[in-house]
């Protein structure tokens, strides 16, 4: 499956920009009760500002290190640490980011920032940074991931308009932002799932893509890699339940697979599995209703399916069933072995067939022993060799009869056993017709 499509930073910028007309580092026009300590202080505010509006995110932490040590308690420390996560940001050092905004959001960012002009563009740098710099982590820290899950959600939720800009640029900028942070809030939650993949840790994936789902149950995408997982582990029913709900809510998979794909996948996986595709609609209709199957859900495998027609073709038809597995011995590379070694002079257990109509006083009866649902003529595959002749003509009937094996030939099929007329039951025989004599002329 396509690998889940990043939260474009592009998109939150461009809203972050309509809500917040400047940009950089804190201003002293924005918040005029805030003032330097000396000529030195606005050196290296002024310093650091420029790195990082050049982008210049190393000389920045450097500038930022040497005014924390030298103005610890400035009136801009809380700003400070804003120019911070950007330098950070810029170095693409995101760990670091999120552990101050973590710093930073443990506090009311709010209360840190109270200027209503400034205030909420300072708040909104923080939340903005945190929910991006997660998708940039490979591998993020749990701690890591709940940053930046706090801080999307508050980042969705945040409606602190600056003072400075009109209702319906704030508005615009809000649908903007909630939609990024959703977005944001989507790749967080499927995180930790992404990275049991990676490590090929099925019960982790299982785990993490269930709790995903668990948050976005309409996300056909997620429905798809729990029963990668699920079918990982070998728990086939479940993964095709939720290969089945993936197909029932959207089968691209939010635009990343060919329909047809997904919905061919699943058809296969169901038929090998169950042995044919008989109930996989009604499987899509349950799975469509619930995200996850209920606690008694069960799929049967054409194996189960087979045995139970065996089992139930057994008890139905209990001497069919015991020569369709001498047979099948016989007819199995090891039949002549088997024959000879453990059937030949033994007596056949009794069974079943239908005797052809035979010549008049015969020495032998051809039995043939049709499946229930047999069409066509009878193919005789027994041959009884009587110990004495009939006294008539044998009728084409079913008779129930028990031999000694004494013959064996597997092409065309033939097994030849002697019996006596007494172990033969059901057996009806016609007087032969008187013979034609001739009058002497």
């Amino acid at each position: 499956m396509r690998q889940f499509n990043r939260l474009s930073s592009g998109v939150l910028a461009a809203a972050i920009l309509m809500a917040v007309a400047s940009t950089g580092a804190a201003q002293t026009a924005a918040a005029p009760e805030k003032k330097v300590k000396d000529q030195a202080e606005f050196d290296i505010y002024d310093a650091a500002t420029k790195d990082v509006l050049a982008k210049n995110g190393t000389k920045a932490i450097e500038d930022l290190n040497t005014w924390k040590q030298k103005y610890p308690d400035s009136d801009f420390k809380n700003d400070r640490e804003v120019m911070y996560i950007q330098a950070y940001e810029l170095n693409k050092q995101f760990d670091k980011l999120l552990d101050k905004a973590k710093e930073l959001m443990a506090q009311n960012l709010d209360s840190l920032f109270p200027d209503p002009k400034d205030g909420p563009r300072q708040v909104l740098k923080v939340l903005f940074s945190a929910t991006t710099a997660i998708l940039q982590i490979p591998n993020p820290t749990p701690g890591q991931i709940e940053t930046a899950r706090q801080a999307a959600q508050q980042l969705k939720d945040y409606n602190r308009k600056p003072a400075d800009v009109d209702d319906a640029g704030w508005n615009g900028a809000r649908t903007s932002m909630t939609a990024a942070a959703q977005g944001a809030l989507y790749q967080i939650a499927v995180a930790p799932a992404i990275q049991a993949d990676a490590n090929k840790d099925c019960p982790g994936g299982e785990a993490a893509w269930a709790k995903a789902l668990g948050d976005y149950p309409d996300k056909s995408a997620i429905s798809y890699r729990l029963g990668v997982a699920l079918r990982c582990e070998k728990k086939n029913d479940a993964a095709l339940y939720e290969f089945a709900r993936a197909v029932a809510v959207d089968p691209t998979l939010g635009g990343a697979q060919s329909a047809a794909t997904v919905t061919t996948f699943l058809k296969n996986y169901y038929t090998n599995y169950h042995g044919s595709a008989d109930g996989l609609d009604q499987l899509e209709q349950q799975a469509k209703a619930s995200p996850m199957p209920p606690a008694d859900f069960h799929i049967d495998t054409a194996q189960a399916i087979a045995e139970a027609k065996e089992k139930e073709f057994e008890t139905s038809h209990p001497d069919i069933a015991l020569w369709m597995k001498l047979k099948a011995t016989l007819t199995s590379d090891q039949g002549p072995q088997y024959f000879e070694s453990g059937m030949k002079g033994a007596q056949v257990p009794e069974l079943k067939g239908t005797v052809l109509e035979s010549k008049c006083r015969a020495k032998e009866l051809q039995v043939a022993i049709p499946l229930p649902d047999a069409t066509g003529p009878l193919v005789a595959e027994i041959t009884l060799k009587l110990e004495t002749p009939l006294t008539g003509k044998a009728e084409s009937g079913v008779i129930t009869f028990a031999g000694v094996a004494e013959a064996f030939a597997s092409s065309p099929f033939m097994l030849t056993m002697t019996i006596d007329k007494k172990d033969i039951k059901d057996l009806k025989v016609t007087p032969c017709a008187a013979p034609v004599t001739r009058k002497k002329k």
